[in-house]
């Protein structure tokens, strides 16, 4: 297994797309404390947070399946440029929000970011089986997502302190500026040969016109391997209480502990810092862990998952909330990554832009829905109440993947990455 160092020095596509990556998330974490610390002042109601995420949900789930077909269809490298542009044009009209009592701009501008988003976010799962080689796969993924997490503990607790210090509209003004960055990174990538374009059947000038036929190809690919389908429940069944998880992280820290952006910050901070820990002690682990051993895992991380984040919802004191916050969230970094490294070596070429945006928009679209209970709870039950029934309903991920695994429903699949090198090096 290739280590973190020998890959960003010698790989140098991977090198570009980590280092837009971390500039790009810092400046998106910018952006959530900003944008969720100012909807709260401007209202003081967790149904406002609830709002605002949901405008960002929803693009998310009505979109991705139509990225996953024009990643599969044309250049990743340019469709991710172009959302990253779009993206920095979007993330400067926030400054306009600063100084309006009314609350719908957050809304659009929010809806807007994330509609350009699964073009990039999905694109970047679908090439990085293609830049990283197979010994370099697991590592690439690890420290993608450790990075994902590390930003978020960075940027959550610089954009918190910002805030604070600043005002909004520095943070906003970062947050555009990470994705002219990060777009600029993306324009030094280079393959050779087909590059970037995924490897496709020809499709027919009738079924150009008739994108869902496409679409359908790749959720009768996710049916017909369980192992992908197991992994898809798996995402709902976290999305049932992480929804609601979500809007909770601002309610807690601005209204239960009264920390305002501060504390939102800190609690958003924390959160990255345990998802962090999870993806070192996966990064550490992958290698070594049999099938029937991942599985076992799997199990173990959502049963922590979930009742670390019931106890955090009952703390008293703002440390120990924190303390139960990284630890729940250790639990999702172990088997976030764990399970990318399972899809990136299953998924063929073709597929990838379709699966993974069809991954992101079932969940997106369950989060909504526990995004929009919350809310809602939120006005007539004690949050304390509502985080308990969160991260039970997280749990229930453990006991799905726990009854599939003892009935034989998660056979090991092929891998794709492999043959694909192999296909391509003869």
């Amino acid at each position: 297994m290739i280590s973190v160092v020998p890959l960003l020095r010698d790989n140098r596509n991977y090198r570009y797309t980590w280092i837009g990556q971390v500039v790009s998330e810092i400046g998106d974490h910018f952006n959530n404390i900003a944008v969720f610390s100012l909807a709260v002042a401007h209202t003081r109601s967790g149904l406002v947070v609830s709002g605002v995420m949901l405008s960002r949900a929803i693009p998310a789930i009505l979109v991705g399946p139509f990225a996953g077909i024009v990643l599969d269809r044309l250049n990743r490298k340019w469709v991710m440029l172009s959302s990253d542009l779009i993206r920095a044009v979007v993330a400067a009209l926030f400054i306009l929000t600063v100084h309006r009592p009314d609350t719908w701009l957050l809304y659009f501008l929010s809806a807007l970011l994330m509609a350009a988003s699964p073009f990039f976010t999905a694109g970047r799962a679908a090439i990085l089986p293609s830049i990283a080689t197979p010994e370099e796969l697991h590592t690439a993924n690890s420290l993608t997502q450790t990075t994902a997490w590390t930003t978020l503990a960075i940027g959550t607790f610089l954009g918190g302190a910002s805030v604070m210090q600043f005002g909004y509209q520095w943070a906003f003004a970062g947050n555009a500026a990470s994705f002219v960055v990060s777009a600029l990174c993306i324009s030094r990538l280079f393959l050779a040969g087909r590059g970037f374009l995924p490897d496709r059947k020809p499709v027919p000038a009738a079924e150009r016109i008739r994108p869902w036929h496409e679409y359908a190809e790749g959720l009768r690919y996710m049916r017909g391997v369980p192992l992908v389908m197991g992994l898809l429940m798996v995402n709902i069944g976290w999305a049932t209480g992480g929804g609601a998880a979500q809007v909770l992280f601002t309610v807690f820290g601005e209204l239960v502990f009264n920390r305002g952006p501060a504390g939102l910050g800190m609690i958003w901070g924390f959160a990255g810092v345990g998802l962090l820990c999870g993806g070192v002690v996966a990064y550490s682990i992958g290698r070594r862990l049999t099938f029937a051993g991942y599985k076992r895992t799997i199990v173990v991380c959502y049963i922590v998952h979930g009742g670390s984040y019931i106890l955090f919802s009952q703390m008293r004191s703002f440390t120990w909330a924190l303390v139960f916050i990284t630890l729940s969230r250790a639990g999702v970094g172990v088997s976030s990554v764990l399970n990318m490294w399972q899809l990136m070596r299953i998924v063929p070429n073709g597929l990838r832009g379709r699966v993974f945006s069809t991954m992101d928009s079932v969940q997106w679209c369950v989060m909504l829905l526990s995004m929009a209970a919350a809310g809602v709870a939120s006005t007539y039950w004690d949050p304390r109440a509502i985080g308990a029934a969160a991260g039970a309903l997280s749990s229930t991920t453990a006991i799905f993947w726990a009854w599939a695994n003892l009935t034989g429903r998660l056979p090991a699949a092929d891998y794709a990455v492999g043959s694909e090198k192999k296909a391509a090096a003869a």
